[in-house]
């Protein structure tokens, strides 16, 4: 176990949880990243009580999720680790840009923006580091509705490239 090399397993470890929905690559990276299961606390964005699920599920819903977004961008900063032996926590900022389509904009704002942080606990399994808990705390959130609008997009049938149910 090296402490320098741990650190540096965590912070891609967040690298690949952005590109996850950035890059909507559901089949490899998700494995890479979370136990299963996994434990989810989006309260402060969602409204959605913490949750413990298979990882399985939980592709499935981040996948549904950010179908109705052209485009997301997560930035993940100023991590800070902390390490006791096979669990770590990462407290870590992160900026997060989401981008829905013209037909969901209406003519105003297409770019759903939360700011805040991530407070992650994670495991070293046989395969490396792993996310077991994921809790984000919105500290901003600018044109919060169009996550609302993203998510009735997705309970409606598809129409002019609008698909699936959207979360933070």
């Amino acid at each position: 176990m090296n402490p320098l090399a741990d650190r540096a397993d965590l912070v891609e470890l967040l690298g690949r949880y952005a590109d996850i929905a950035d890059l909507k690559e559901y089949a490899e990276l998700p494995r890479l990243v979370f136990t299963d299961p996994v434990t989810l606390d989006f309260e402060a964005v969602a409204g959605i009580p913490p949750m413990t699920t298979p990882l399985r599920d939980y592709v499935e819903i981040l996948r549904a999720s950010f179908a109705p977004f052209t485009a997301t961008h997560h930035v993940i900063s100023g991590h800070v680790i902390e390490l006791d032996g096979d669990t770590a926590t990462i407290h870590a900022h992160v900026r997060a840009e989401h981008w829905v389509p013209e037909a969901l904009a209406r003519g105003g704002p297409d770019r759903w923006l939360v700011a805040g942080f991530y407070d992650n606990e994670a495991v070293r399994t046989a395969e490396g580091w792993r996310l077991s808990r994921v809790k984000l705390t919105a500290t901003y959130q600018e044109n919060a509705h169009l996550s609302g609008a993203a998510v009735a997009a997705g309970q409606q049938p598809r129409e002019a490239g609008v698909a699936g149910p959207a979360a933070g």
